[in-house]
């Protein structure tokens, strides 16, 4: 056993946004002495290749899509050249990288000491980390926190899968995809896609069922299909995959699938797979401190953030409860409240209800709460009333009939005060309208508090407060 090179009051493994959030509050409110272990780029998944070049990405499809409708308002755009992909990219890349360096001066700011290296637990009291510059420590630590996030799947079983990318790899694509194939049916596939065709890709979206956003309300689920299909995105339904095979030298490969049409081939220059996320526990080393996990790898931890060894912890990707980063970001800030911050924060942890979340699709879509299906499940059907809104928002009051896109609303409320226990928005500005009625519910807002409130005129959002 390799003497111990540090102690350390938290040791933090991970520095995703969950982690450090965690690590800067133990030590920079709480006086903690913590170190910080991150074998890749400080920021995690969001940060690196998730919510933030994903929103700069949606952005850039957003003008495209602008640009289009520009005309509708007597503007004439000529586009001398197409989408500049490489420039943007870089330029995206650049802008990750200033993020990185900000999180690094963070965590010095707050005391927080950084290794950037490979952490392995060898016992429930012990780390060792094998850094990046072929040096190696051994810490003790009283509290360990696993935050290690999680990794995109690629399926094992199809074939040439590897001949593929993830969405990984998508924010390393030096040049935009004439032809792209996308599969999965979850929010990362969705935004993907939209993202492509409106930057100009052909565009192909593999789904195993007739919608995708399963998770969703069937109200979500049915129309943001409809309006994929709509604006021209191959919806592959009841599809599967059999095979996948390079084509040429420059990238072409075939795709050989099944779908609600029958068999078929697809020759593109991009395959990308949204099929789920593992968590990152490879090489952690938990069976050497004991620490469970479940059926599908994630560490086993409670509300409070604990595993079933006292002095380990887990929340974010790699514990699998919400897979959102702010929720990585509260949970982490509140549990090292707990741990260090005195008897005022003894019983501090996360509520994982009633948590907003949106999908950076083309449109957007805002959920929190039940979907309905969930609600009548839960309370009954004679406990639940749905209100609903399906509109055209004024935005496309100057267009065509056939490039207006849909605006749908939902209100599911429960029991004779009308408790909203669901809200469920589609359309344009749902991503930020959305926080702001996440509030309301939180707090448990009635259908009649919804009423009460004087509707901003025009807005998509006074739809909410005058549903009849």
């Amino acid at each position: 056993m390799a003497p111990i090179s540090k102690e350390c009051d938290y040791l933090v493994i991970g520095g995703g946004s969950g982690g450090l959030a965690s690590a800067r509050r133990a030590s920079g409110q709480h006086g903690a002495k913590v170190i910080a272990v991150e074998s890749n780029r400080l920021g995690g998944t969001c940060v690196n290749v998730g919510c933030v070049p994903k929103k700069v990405t949606w952005n850039a499809a957003f003008i495209a899509e602008t640009i289009q409708e520009a005309a509708a308002y007597g503007f004439s755009v000529k586009e001398t050249a197409p989408f500049d992909w490489n420039t943007f990219k870089h330029k995206r890349d650049d802008y990750v990288k200033r993020l990185n360096g900000i999180y690094e001066k963070n965590l010095s700011n707050d005391k927080v000491e950084y290794l950037h290296g490979r952490a392995h637990l060898l016992n429930k009291n012990e780390v060792e980390v094998q850094l990046s510059d072929g040096g190696k420590e051994t810490i003790r630590a009283k509290k360990i926190l696993l935050a290690t996030g999680g990794h995109p799947n690629i399926p094992k079983n199809i074939p040439g899968s590897e001949l593929g990318i993830t969405s990984d790899g998508f924010f390393e694509l030096e040049k935009q995809p004439k032809k792209v194939a996308l599969i999965g049916a979850g929010y990362i596939a969705v935004e993907m896609a939209g993202m492509f065709h409106a930057l100009g890709s052909e565009t192909h979206l593999f789904i195993r069922h007739d919608t995708f956003l399963r998770n969703f309300d069937p109200m979500i689920q049915e129309r943001a299909t409809e309006e994929y299909k709509r604006q021209g995105i191959h919806i592959h339904t009841q599809s599967s995959q059999s095979k996948v095979e390079k084509s040429s030298e420059d990238g072409w490969k075939t795709l050989h699938y099944e779908d609600s049409a029958g068999s078929g081939t697809l020759d593109i220059d991009c395959l990308l797979w949204a099929i789920g996320r593992s968590p990152e526990v490879e090489d952690l080393g938990l069976e050497k401190a004991g620490v469970k996990q479940n059926e599908r790898g994630h560490i086993i931890a409670d509300d409070y953030q604990n595993t079933n060894v006292e002095n380990i912890y887990s929340l974010g990707d790699v514990s699998g409860k919400v897979e959102l980063t702010p929720v990585a970001i509260a949970a982490g800030r509140l549990l090292a409240n707990r741990l260090f911050g005195g008897p005022a924060h003894k019983d501090a942890k996360l509520d994982y209800n009633n948590i907003p979340s949106v999908v950076f699709a083309h449109p957007e879509v805002g959920s929190i709460g039940l979907s309905e299906p969930e609600a009548r499940e839960r309370y009954g059907d004679d406990a639940i009333k749905v209100y609903t809104s399906s509109f055209t928002a004024m935005y496309y009051a100057m267009m065509a009939a056939e490039d207006k896109g849909p605006s749908s609303y939902k209100l599911v409320c429960q029991g004779p005060e009308e408790r909203v226990v669901g809200l469920h928005i589609l359309g344009l500005g749902s991503a930020e309208m959305l926080q702001g009625f996440g509030v309301a519910v939180k707090m448990g807002a009635r259908k009649r508090d919804f009423d009460s409130c004087v509707a901003i005129h025009p807005t998509s959002a006074e739809e909410l407060v005058t549903m009849k």
